[in-house]
């Protein structure tokens, strides 16, 4: 392969057609080069992947590293947690959001895009929902909390009341405000856990009594509270997934703001993905335990653990689906 590079790079210096220009130095051999009008092939070898690309027109081709992505596995740039280990269950039984290493149970398979009455759109729109967030996310704040001083509107129509309240970690970069909106959100669905009739949830502020927090944390402080809740969170060593520990449900502030990678290579938006994640552990606070993938290309439950795995299944963030209960094999 390194002769195969040397070769061709040689071959891409060497190019001249009768009457071309010399241009600025070439960065290879400090000699000037030729602008050619053919196209040249450039070899970009990707962390043991071949990707080719093409520079076309002025012979000023562009080196593009695009990543290679295997059958199954993360692109050769992506996230190194994708393969780590084995697709065996991780941590302890309960209420942990992981059971294996994600995108170990191979391709995914097409995404289950929300309505425009799930997503809470007016109509259609050019734009194009994101897919992670960009930029350093830090993986660790000060350990203390800023929680939302708003109280919100009661969801549901009947049934009990159960009262949360919304924090985020100081030093993470995120508003409080607006993960305790998208929070609410994520809560009244249409789709949500108050969609069954015996369930009525209201946000309160932070100094009012409460029956469980709702808590956006970097991936170091979100790891240690899991853990004094007996929920062990990582993958290959690093706090990976969220978790519900008692009267705490607790967001891996890395996964609300870059999802995961099965998630971004199928092109499942970011803002389905924290709907899931919020329903998922808000799930196992009401008592719910994890379910499997009840058949190939049909919708995941909320409660299957879709931040490691789909197999087969559809990503979806809703346990009710048209008006009805959701579920899937017990685990």
């Amino acid at each position: 392969m390194t002769a195969l590079l040397r070769h061709g790079l040689r071959w891409a210096r060497g190019i001249r057609r009768p009457g071309t220009v010399l241009r600025r130095p070439s960065v290879f051999t400090g000699r000037p080069r030729p602008a050619v009008s053919a196209t040249v092939l450039l070899l970009v070898v990707v962390s043991g992947g071949l990707a080719v690309t093409t520079g076309a027109g002025s012979g000023t081709g562009r080196l593009v590293a695009r990543p290679v992505v295997t059958p199954g596995g993360s692109a050769a740039t992506g996230n190194a947690s994708d393969a780590v280990g084995s697709a065996g269950d991780f941590g302890r039984a309960g209420p942990a959001d992981g059971a294996g290493p994600p995108g170990a149970a191979g391709p995914v398979p097409p995404v289950a895009v929300p309505s425009a009455e799930q997503a809470g759109a007016d109509g259609p729109t050019t734009a194009v929902p994101p897919l992670a967030l960009s930029g350093p996310v830090p993986a660790t704040g000060r350990g203390t909390f800023a929680y939302d001083d708003r109280a919100g509107a009661t969801l549901g129509r009947s049934g009990v009341l159960r009262r949360y309240r919304v924090a985020v970690e100081v030093g993470s970069g995120e508003d409080v405000r607006d993960f305790s909106d998208q929070v609410q959100a994520a809560l009244a669905g249409p789709g949500s856990w108050v969609d069954g009739g015996r369930l009525r949830l209201r946000r309160v502020p932070g100094d009012a009594p409460y029956d469980f927090t709702v808590q956006l944390a970097t991936r170091n402080t979100a790891g240690r509270l899991c853990r004094a809740g007996g929920v062990d969170i990582r993958v290959g060593g690093v706090p990976f997934t969220s978790c519900r520990a008692p009267g705490k449900v607790i967001i891996n502030l890395d996964r609300w703001r870059t999802s995961v990678p099965h998630f971004v290579r199928a092109g499942v938006p970011l803002a389905l993905y924290r709907t899931y994640v919020v329903n998922h552990e808000v799930g196992h606070q009401l008592g719910h335990r994890h379910e499997g993938c009840p058949g190939a290309g049909r919708p995941a439950p909320v409660m299957q653990q879709q931040s490691l795995f789909l197999r087969g299944c559809t990503a979806n963030p809703w346990p009710y689906l048209d008006g009805r209960r959701y579920a899937g094999p017990a685990r």
